[in-house]
């Protein structure tokens, strides 16, 4: 039976609505732009049930306008012609009325056409739009996104004027483009990947160049932009000359840009700047247009200071890899629900199948994996923007005393760094679930999910694509791994302080839950350690005692990390596990209702856990080897002999 409203039906959802958040404190910062001689809402309650209304009407538009729609919005094409893309009937009905509902402004200030409404809330909206149909959603990311990207870049370089003081934003640098975005008259997008450079971006060629008159133009080709017909493209560029020989020189080369790709004649006709070349055909994803853009000196305006393009990208690809967390949140709630509904409808010798023990695991497992995405994403996305919010009071408002601005700098570091290690995970964990759910929803369908009546083939269609886009798993793999593994070697004393509490918590008698959670911080510090001492063993053999501390102080991740690379993946899942174990456990303390969440994520993430462990120890000395006889041989016989057959042949 379909559900009239997506955000009604979710209790999970609306637990963290109406407990889970710490609403005020977002609040709190929220309203430093707020605008007018009065606050936009008497307390936080009145806000939040306000950002409440706003859930309740996008889980209901979900569920009676997008949802209907799209198996139309797949099967329907969308079209390249005579330079521009065209949406067909029923993708153009439902952004018709997201611009009615002017969604797109949800999180711009007042003042610029908006509802100065959390980002968070615009995360937790995108699960619900994502439900209905992901590739909606993956459009519709562009519009509000890149207008908050536009406010925050030109804050940072300094072209926006506040005054904190009344209320009131004087003045920004995009205004204009800010305010056709939040209207729903134009959207952006972002322009990294090129033809020969996907994840290393210290190898694209696009580039920048600035002419006698101070004038920058950008000349190059990207591929792959999700809604590239948009307006306004952030497209990154090389600039600098720099050493070739530094690892990461490539990325100190960059500068951001925006580019205007068209703009409008007198009479109101589109004139192009930039060539669409092509409108890719995708395996799923039919609603959200991908295309490759060619630039030919096309006038360019620097986005912060030269040189500095790979930081303001990232700005971009974090807010991304969260919105993708939410995105795969909304497939896999679509699957679970569509495979638990026929799961109950369909009988199989003398039972419907939900009652068959394999199907009843499936489901129980989808159920409680969700669950505990969800809450890893809402920590991750409140501390992100939390940290964002604190680090722009900080250094822009002018009546924080001493006292206060430390205290900013302290919160800013702590959420900085607390969201740098889970996002990775979320955009991980999160994407590969979405295919796995979906996956499993097709399984339990049988022979109907194969056909396209029921709309599980679809799911999975749509899913494929989250693992690789906005930084593919094996990219998450390598920045959590990395990241971790740095940490120990900057505080390895508050690693080994941290491992010991967790196996004190872990052996002793009290709450199971706890208990539990800390293995499983346990089976994910003991991995870590086995890798650093492999690599350590790599990094200082045939070195003196004297010369171990200059080689510990100086790492290249491309050389150093080998075992921990080939195991970054198994890594990543054991920290996802403890991370969600860990959120649960924050939810069982301010509501005791939630344990039963938390302790059949255990259930399942204990096992799992020791035996990811025993892979990391026990596996990979041999591929490692081989592929060390690769880097060092010249011109490697096509027949050579693995390393382990060599020894025996020996």
């Amino acid at each position: 039976m379909a559900s009239n409203d997506f955000f009604a039906d979710n209790d999970d959802l609306q637990w963290h609505f109406d407990k889970g958040i710490d609403w005020a404190a977002l609040h709190a910062q929220v309203a430093l732009l707020e605008e007018g001689d009065e606050p936009q809402f008497a307390s936080t309650d009145e806000a939040v049930e306000f950002w409440r209304d706003i859930a309740s009407l996008v889980g209901t538009f979900s569920a009676q306008e997008i949802a209907p729609r799209a198996a139309a919005i797949d099967r329907e094409e969308i079209e390249l012609r005579d330079g521009r893309v065209y949406f067909p009937p029923a993708l153009t009905e439902i952004f018709d009325q997201i611009k009615a509902l002017e969604l797109h402004g949800m999180c711009l200030p007042q003042s610029l056409g908006g509802m100065n409404c959390p980002i968070l809330l615009y995360m937790l909206t995108g699960e619900l739009i994502a439900r209905g149909d992901v590739s909606v959603m993956t459009h519709h990311s562009f519009h509000g996104g890149m207008a908050m990207a536009m406010l925050t870049y030109s804050l940072e370089e300094g072209t926006t004027e506040l005054d904190l003081e009344n209320r009131r934003l004087v003045s920004t640098r995009f205004d204009e483009e800010i305010r056709r975005i939040a209207a729903g008259d134009a959207w952006g997008c972002m322009d990294i990947t090129e033809p020969n450079a996907g994840s290393d971006m210290a190898a694209l060629v696009t580039r920048g160049e600035q002419d006698d008159d101070g004038s920058w133009f950008v000349t190059g080709q990207k591929i792959f932009v999700t809604s590239g017909h948009g307006r306004y493209h952030f497209v990154i560029a090389r600039t600098e000359e720099v050493d070739g020989d530094d690892p990461s020189a490539g990325l100190q080369a960059m500068s951001l840009f925006l580019v205007d790709t068209y703009t409008e004649d007198e009479d109101g006709n589109h004139v192009s700047i930039a060539t669409l070349e092509r409108l890719e055909e995708k395996l799923g994803h039919h609603g959200s247009p991908t295309v490759a853009v060619s630039f030919e000196r096309a006038p360019a305006r620097l986005v912060g200071k030269r040189g500095e393009g790979f930081k303001g990208m990232l700005l971009l690809m974090n807010n991304a890899r969260i919105a993708v967390g939410f995105e795969s949140l909304g497939i896999a709630e679509a699957a679970y629900r569509m495979a638990k509904e026929y799961a109950a409808q369909r009988p199989s010798m003398g039972k419907t199948i939900d009652r068959h023990e394999i199907i009843a695991d499936y489901l129980d497992e989808m159920n409680v994996d969700i669950r505990g995405l969800r809450a890893l994403s809402v920590k991750a996305a409140f501390e992100s923007e939390l940290s964002h919010r604190a680090r722009l009071r900080r250094d822009h408002d002018p009546r924080l005393t001493d006292e206060e601005r430390a205290d900013l700098d302290t919160l800013v570091k702590d959420m900085t760094w607390s969201a740098r290690l889970t996002t990775p995970l979320i955009k991980f964990l999160a994407a590969e679930k979405a295919v796995e759910i979906s996956r499993r929803a097709l399984q339990i369908h049988g022979g109907c999910g194969y056909t396209k009546e029921y709309g599980a083939e679809k799911l999975l269609r749509d899913a494929l694509v989250l693992p690789i886009y906005e930084g593919t798993s094996q990219i998450q793999a390598l920045m959590a791994t990395k990241d971790t593994l740095l940490a120990i070697t900057r505080s390895p004393g508050a690693f080994f302080t941290a491992w010991a509490d967790d196996k004190r918590v872990a052996a002793l008698p009290g709450d199971p839950l706890v208990r539990g959670a800390a293995r499983l911080r346990t089976y994910a510090r003991a991995a870590q350690l086995d890798l650093m001492r492999r690599i350590l063993k790599g990094k200082l053999q045939g070195r003196s005692i004297g010369a171990w501390k200059a080689a510990l102080s100086d790492w290249d991740p491309k050389t150093d990390f080998s075992p921990a690379l080939l195991h970054a993946e198994r890594l990543t899942r054991l920290l996802a596990d403890a991370a969600i174990a860990d959120a649960l456990l924050e939810q069982v303390d301010k509501d005791a209702g939630r344990a039963w969440i938390l302790e059949r994520h255990l259930e399942r993430a204990e096992p799992r856990g020791r035996y990811l462990l025993d892979c990391i120890r026990s596996t990979g000395e041999r591929l490692l080897g081989e592929l060390a006889d690769l880097a060092t041989a010249d011109e490697p016989a096509p027949d050579a002999q693995p390393s382990a057959a060599k020894e025996r042949a020996a």
